[in-house]
């Protein structure tokens, strides 16, 4: 039995005080101001600390670590990046998310159902995955292997698909090797000129709808990297689950995502990095208007209601700081709570997970962290998690 001086009433969006969670085996069986005490019950008391459900990360690279990206496919071998991805998935799950949706491994392929497969079985620490293999990329299109020499036919960090049919034969591929869902790079290099940001689509809305339709016969889901219009567009008429990075989003986009409930996922942690770590100071200010500009259009999608969901796209900045993302969301316009809710709620229902976690409720699994002051007035709070059960399992205490 947990006991602690508040707990998160996500859904009710307040704080009970104090706060109790009865766990047995792997799941609740109670939570709230008072549980049942039953006799023989372990009571671990974590005094003045709120408790929470396990925080959700629904935009991760583990196979990624800080460096050149497109270097680590040609510089390190698949066994070794597996390596890495178990060690970013404890850092992860050290930092209290519990729960991930890892979007790509960025050039190795299904080696992420090997990390998933472990975690599932308790070989090795790290949250629960939802993973896709690679991402699924136009030749040429963006994370392809350009600028190098072309006889040395250096690989592409996605998976080629050039048109509908080779979109559904690369996903049944995918899906046989472990897959849990689809990630297609819907849109290739962003630019700013004169102010105004502009990026080209890959893939056209058929070929989108081909693949949706495709991830729906078997059960899953496609989401897709998008950053404006008009692929942002051709993603919400085509029905994906999720629009991630979205710093563009146009009026019947928006229309679209809110009526299906098509999740928006900002990363803006990526964008923070990679403004403050550029090579140059022209590249750090070319970083910081994109940032400026994705802000700006954020809080317009906030307003016009666009569901949200958390991710912080941690690979290329350090695996287990990504709660920065939880901060920035609430900088740039979204109170404390909402984002709570966009993470915990809205991030179940993204990686297909509604009703299972996300909450501390009963019959929920047993995600639950755990940390000092109250990140409904301070989101910070956050970013210093000093408790981790997972599943019933103590990781951190």
């Amino acid at each position: 039995m947990l006991h602690a001086a508040r707990l998160l009433d996500i859904k009710g969006g307040r704080l009970v005080k104090p706060g109790e969670v009865l766990v047995e085996g792997e799941r609740i069986v109670e939570a709230g101001s008072s549980v049942k005490h039953p006799a023989g019950a372990e009571v671990i008391d974590l005094g003045d600390r709120t408790l929470m459900p396990g925080l959700i990360d629904a935009h991760v690279h583990l196979f990624l670590h800080p460096g050149a990206e497109d270097l680590q496919t040609v510089q390190e071998s698949v066994p070794q990046r597996t390596i890495m991805a178990v060690l970013a998935a404890r850092d992860d799950l050290m930092a209290g998310f519990t729960a991930e949706r890892d979007m790509g491994t960025e050039g190795a392929g299904s080696a992420d159902t090997a990390v998933r497969k472990a975690i599932d079985e308790g070989l090795v620490p790290g949250p629960r995955l939802r993973v896709s293999g690679n991402a699924i990329n136009i030749l040429g299109g963006h994370e392809d292997a350009i600028g190098y020499n072309p006889a040395q036919h250096v690989l592409s960090n996605a998976d080629y698909a050039n048109d509908a049919a080779e979109l559904v034969a690369v996903m049944r591929q995918q899906y046989k090797e472990g897959a849990d869902f689809t990630k297609i790079y819907e849109t290739g290099p962003d630019t700013v000129r004169d102010g105004k940001f502009s990026t080209i689509y890959q893939y056209t809305e058929t070929e989108l709808r081909a693949a949706v339709e495709e991830a729906s016969r078997l059960g899953k889901r496609v989401a897709v990297h998008a950053t404006g219009e008009p692929g942002t567009l051709f993603a919400a008429r085509a029905g994906v689950a999720s629009i991630d990075h979205a710093n563009q989003l146009g009026d019947e986009t928006m229309r679209l995502m809110r009526e299906k409930q098509i999740f928006a996922v900002p990363t803006f942690a990526i964008f923070e990095y990679f403004a403050e770590h550029a090579a140059t100071p022209e590249r750090a200010a070319y970083e910081r208007e994109m940032l400026a500009l994705k802000a700006q259009d954020f809080r317009k999608q906030v307003a016009a209601g666009v569901p949200m969901v958390v991710g912080s796209d941690v690979g290329p900045f350090p695996h287990g700081t990504q709660a920065e993302e939880f901060v920035l969301m609430v900088k740039y316009g979204m109170s404390p709570l909402a984002v709570l809710q966009a993470d915990l709620l809205n991030g179940a229902k993204l990686l297909g997970w509604d009703g299972q976690i996300g909450a501390l409720e009963p019959g929920y699994f047993a995600d639950i962290v755990a940390m000092s002051g109250d990140p409904l007035q301070d989101i910070s709070a956050l970013q210093n998690v000093s408790f981790v059960m997972k599943n019933g399992v103590i990781y951190k205490k």
